[in-house]
């Protein structure tokens, strides 16, 4: 069957109507879930260095419609991606490449059937993402967590919040191999609009501190560059994180990891590290760590200036000490940085490309992207991506809201 649907934004409230136009009449219920994408307002690179990040779902949202069948078939269709993806229910899913996002799904599944999770008769999926693809804010985790929820509702499986996110995680590590953290799936899962979590990505301890941005919006700045080096860097980081570690461990300091040390007990110890390098890089996750503290601080407080400051302390920071920005999202930041309107403006995500943030007011928003986009076609060549946003429910059933 042919499904087409226009650019841009998706209206979730023709859904149920695509579905129908999909698979036909049931007696069955279509139910419509909504999973949202993520930002991580500050904490960068420090999870996996005992630090604490500070993420907020946002309302772009990608929508699972659902029903049971009456067999053992599975059915994924998506109206952005063209293709029909089928399985039985009984069978021993692995992963494959041509079966594309398919993975994710099948991965969500493999998952549960370990879990000891009975699901008693197959189901058709029809899909739709307004959030975009490849950006660093999360599409994946969205398609994770909202597919996981939606079973897991549909089939009564009584899966907490939490354990969705942790599902999700150990999908991409066993299923997809990629040991990625659990920031993305627990805000996912867990947030609420109007508030950001701050989260200990070790112990899952977290707190919902109120995101009351007033006058300002998030706008969210894609470079739209492939992140090649990412992977790469990424290993390399942590390995030079690790060895900043062991050094002040075989010193005495007898600390469990790098953002344990406040930036005094830092300065304290910091002569021990003496390849410059080496010592940049542990730098950064201490100063990042307190800068997460102080951000969940100003919010508390109101003050939207500070945490302006914070933003654009932590940028410096990622491109000074722990090199993992680059032309174009140094581009965006010290253009935003620079342009009236914005507050402060930082990468986000692991870097070498995808998305910075900045923080605008409301009146400035249009003319605010028009500036910054005219600076950065002009530096790197071609446009950025941009949207405003503001922050959004965790995965959640809305077939009774459309």
């Amino acid at each position: 069957m042919s499904i087409t649907v226009e650019k841009g934004d998706f209206n979730p409230s023709l859904l149920k109507e695509k579905f129908i136009e999909t698979y036909g009449t049931s007696n069955e219920a279509i139910r419509i879930f909504a999973s949202p994408a993520r930002i991580n307002i500050i904490g960068e690179h420090i999870d996996y260095n005992g630090g604490k990040v500070f993420p907020a779902a946002i309302n772009k949202y990608l929508y699972v419609a659902i029903r049971k069948r009456n067999d053992s078939k599975i059915c994924y269709q998506d109206l952005k991606f063209p293709g029909i993806f089928e399985f039985d229910i009984s069978d021993e899913f692995s992963y494959k490449k041509e079966n594309d996002y398919a993975n994710y799904l099948n991965g969500i599944l493999s998952i549960l059937r370990r879990r000891g999770k009975i699901i008693p008769s197959g189901f058709d999926v029809l899909m739709v993402s307004n959030v975009p693809p490849a950006g660093g804010i999360s599409s994946s985790s969205a398609l994770e967590c909202g597919f996981a929820y939606a079973v897991s509702e549909l089939f009564n499986l009584n899966i907490s919040r939490i354990d969705i996110a942790l599902i999700g995680q150990q999908s991409e590590h066993e299923f997809m191999n990629v040991n990625c953290g659990i920031m993305d799936q627990f805000i996912i899962s867990t947030g609420k609009a109007n508030t950001a979590e701050v989260l200990n990505c070790a112990t899952l301890e977290y707190e919902y501190v109120p995101l009351e941005l007033g006058d300002y919006r998030f706008v969210v700045m894609n470079t739209k560059k492939k992140r090649q080096l990412a992977d790469s860097k990424y290993n390399e980081r942590r390995s030079q994180c690790e060895t900043a570690l062991a050094i002040l461990n075989k010193a005495g300091i007898n600390i469990p990891d790098l953002c344990s040390l406040t930036e005094q007990d830092f300065e304290k110890c910091s002569s021990y590290i003496t390849d410059k390098i080496i010592l940049a890089r542990a730098r950064h996750c201490v100063t990042e760590n307190e800068r997460v503290k102080k951000a969940v601080t100003a919010l508390k407080s109101g003050d939207l200036m500070q945490l302006g400051e914070l933003l654009r302390a932590s940028h410096k920071s990622l491109k000074e000490d722990y090199e993992v920005t680059g032309l174009e999202l140094d581009t965006l930041a010290d253009t935003a940085n620079a342009t009236e309107g914005c507050i402060g403006a930082r990468m986000t995500g692991a870097g070498f490309g995808g998305c910075a943030i900045a923080l605008v007011h409301k009146d400035k928003v249009d003319s605010f992207i028009d500036s910054v986009q005219k600076k950065y076609t002009q530096i790197v060549g071609h446009d950025a991506g941009f949207f405003s946003c503001t922050s959004g429910d965790g995965v959640k059933e809305i077939t009774n809201e459309l």
